[in-house]
């Protein structure tokens, strides 16, 4: 059947999203479910609360963005999660064209930016669609859509990661059968840039060296519980940290 609004629910980790959390709310539908776990010590939650009073719960956890997305995971009912960030806004076609893909398990779509770093974020896209031809699913948790029961048979996120987990997911997804598409006509747009202004060359070694290590299974575990400086070179009010639900990393 295709998938309707009602059968999704919006899974959308929030820390310190006050400048952007309003425009990420306007472009999403009134009628879909949306959890958020929030860490936030801003106003981000009464934004939210007050913004979209209605199909919407909003659940307090200082854990990572993974603990996060897995929490919100738990929480929801229906049969299929979208994972998204809040410096984001969907285009305005993209829930109706979500019908197209219901014979998938997993769904992912390219992030452009329609300011700043334009060309960086279509470079990106191009690099997905490449390696997904390749039958390397290079998925982004800003833009991933999964049966809530294919989620629960894959044991759901690795705890143990603070970033690339997303992408970490997508691989066993892709190793246990799953059925994956890269759907490029579903687009989200980039709002805040803070990782790419402090230099394109480090973010991309940081990315393609942490996946590579992913894949190929050749990350020591104790390195997966690291972030290798992806937060912590941001400041803390704006960042989710090494920082795990019990403070210890």
């Amino acid at each position: 059947m295709p998938i309707k609004l009602d059968d999704i629910t919006i899974v959308l980790p929030t820390r310190n999203e006050s400048h952007n959390i309003l425009a990420f709310l306007n472009s999403i539908p009134h009628s879909i479910m949306l959890i958020v776990i929030d860490a936030s010590e801003d106003s981000t939650p009464d934004l939210i609360t007050s913004h979209r009073p209605e199909k919407t719960s909003v659940m307090k956890h200082p854990g990572s963005v993974t603990e996060a997305r897995q929490l919100g995971a738990e929480v929801a009912k229906t049969p299929w999660l979208l994972f998204t960030d809040a410096d984001v806004v969907f285009a305005a076609e993209y829930f109706d064209r979500l019908a197209r893909y219901d014979d998938f398990d997993l769904v992912y779509g390219p992030k452009l930016s329609t300011g700043k770093f334009t060309l960086y974020y279509e470079w990106f896209t191009a690099g997905q669609r490449l390696l997904h031809s390749m039958g390397i699913p290079a998925a982004s948790g800003s833009n991933m859509l999964i049966r809530r029961q294919a989620l629960s048979a894959l044991d759901g996120f690795d705890l143990r990661l603070n970033c690339n987990e997303d992408s970490e997911l997508a691989w066993r997804a892709k190793w246990s059968g799953l059925r994956i598409a890269f759907a490029k006509d579903l687009v989200v747009y980039a709002r805040d840039h803070r990782r790419l202004k402090q230099g394109l060359i480090r973010k991309t070694l940081h990315s393609l060296t942490r996946c590579a290590l992913l894949y190929t299974d050749l990350m020591p575990g104790k390195w997966r519980t690291h972030d290798w400086g992806y937060w912590s070179q941001y400041p803390k009010q704006n960042t989710w940290g090494n920082q795990s639900k019990d403070g210890v990393r």
